[in-house]
């Protein structure tokens, strides 16, 4: 079994950390590819990610079918004025 290997990177001002090149390596990284980070307890993994928008598609089960998007869109921007209201009112 192989022992656990630690590299420290420092975050920059924009919350940025460069991903150390053994890392890269051992992840098969390529630049452009995504990254999930996921957080378990006090532990973070990284992990390379292959989800495209395609791979979500029908992620989301629509309320009716078919979608009537016109009614969709009615719906999101009175939604959007009844916040806007709200706000102004605080």
């Amino acid at each position: 079994m192989k022992e656990m290997e630690e590299y420290i990177r420092t975050v920059t001002t924009k919350g940025q950390v460069t991903i150390p090149a053994e890392i890269r390596r051992l992840l098969e990284m390529e630049p452009g590819d995504k990254v999930v980070f996921r957080v378990r307890d006090d532990t973070v993994e990284l992990q390379l990610t292959t989800m495209t928008l395609e791979d979500t598609f029908g992620a989301v089960i629509p309320r009716h079918q078919p979608e009537d998007f016109a009614d969709l869109r009615e719906i999101a921007i009175e939604e959007h004025a009844q916040k806007v209201v709200a706000e102004m009112k605080e």
